[in-house]
């Protein structure tokens, strides 16, 4: 799977709450990502074995809206998507500043 940013997003917005499920605007506000980014990374993510989606069982009619296409990362899903992320930060230089070995303290009020 190429990591990319948005694909980076949409794995951490899963992670972070494993047991709820999401659908795309739900994912559209956690990540901030527009909808024509978001879907064709979940189909990429799908494609992959790393997602299950699955239509809500409602009446659109009844309900007042159209059904909601859930995703769920699958547990292969979770195992890689975790081995990813830990991957991008290993990656990615500590951009934080150099204090000389020590972390600054605040000044005593």
């Amino acid at each position: 799977m190429r990591m990319t940013i948005p694909v980076a997003k949409v794995l951490a917005a899963l992670l972070a709450e494993l047991d709820e499920q999401r659908y795309g605007l739900d994912l559209m506000r956690l990540t901030g990502l527009p909808s024509g980014t978001l879907y064709p990374v979940l189909h990429r993510l799908s494609a992959a074995g790393w997602l299950d989606a699955d239509w809500e069982a409602i009446d659109p009619v009844a309900a007042g809206r159209p059904a909601r296409r859930y995703y769920r990362l699958t547990a292969v899903g979770v195992t890689q998507a975790r081995q990813a992320l830990a991957d991008l930060r290993a990656a990615i230089p500590d951009a934080r500043p150099s204090w000389g070995g020590t972390e600054p303290t605040a000044a005593p009020a």
